[in-house]
């Protein structure tokens, strides 16, 4: 409860060190699938909310984030989500793609933040007052917010694409590179949404 509770924490301080009060966090899923988008969530949540449920979206089952999912977007000051192909994917690289997708969605938060809270990248935007951490969905609950915010997106997405593109069982495995994934583009192919800058699906191009 301690290691939940310093999440909360963890954001007042950052606003008392940086004199601001308005903060959002951002974070990503599905860098590190070969099929699918990558999905960009930001978020800003009221100065006073305290959830100790929010944490790393890997670390809640998909019950659990979808109640959290829920209460996130109702309870926001703004959130924004970014859902960047997977041909864009190919074109800029995962990483790019995911710095983009950042930059966007919090420009298109209703709010200005004073300042953001990116997990794992440096924006390098003049417009954006941010703040790179690293593991930050561990440490910050508004960056924990926005990466469930991010994977349920893409989780519902990758439901969807399961059912235009049978076969590959994305509802499963979302399109990461698991060995049945790999199994089965052996077996159908490649598909629109594979990523083809990837080195499992570019050996069947």
């Amino acid at each position: 409860m301690l290691k939940l509770k310093n999440r909360i924490l963890f954001d007042h301080k950052i606003r008392q060190q940086h004199q601001v009060r308005i903060i959002s966090g951002s974070d990503e899923a599905g860098r590190g699938a070969m099929a699918g988008p990558i999905v960009v969530a930001s978020v800003i949540l009221p100065l006073d909310y305290e959830n100790v449920e929010i944490k790393d979206s890997k670390l809640i089952n998909e019950k659990q984030r979808k109640l959290l999912f829920d209460e996130i977007k109702k309870i926001a000051l703004s959130y924004a989500i970014e859902i960047i192909p997977a041909s864009v994917v190919d074109n800029l690289n995962p990483k790019q793609s995911s710095i983009v997708g950042m930059i966007d969605s919090i420009k298109k938060l209703s709010i200005s933040p004073e300042i953001s809270l990116i997990d794992g990248e440096k924006l390098n935007d003049p417009k954006i007052n941010s703040l790179q951490l690293i593991k930050g969905d561990n440490l910050s609950q508004s960056i924990a917010a926005a990466s469930i915010l991010a994977k349920v997106t893409r989780d519902e997405i990758m439901k969807d694409l399961d059912q235009k593109h049978p076969g590959y069982d994305w509802t499963q495995n979302k399109g990461y590179v698991t060995v049945d994934h790999q199994e089965r583009l052996k077996i159908h192919g490649i598909s629109p949404e594979h990523r083809k800058s990837y080195a499992p699906v570019k050996k069947y191009l």
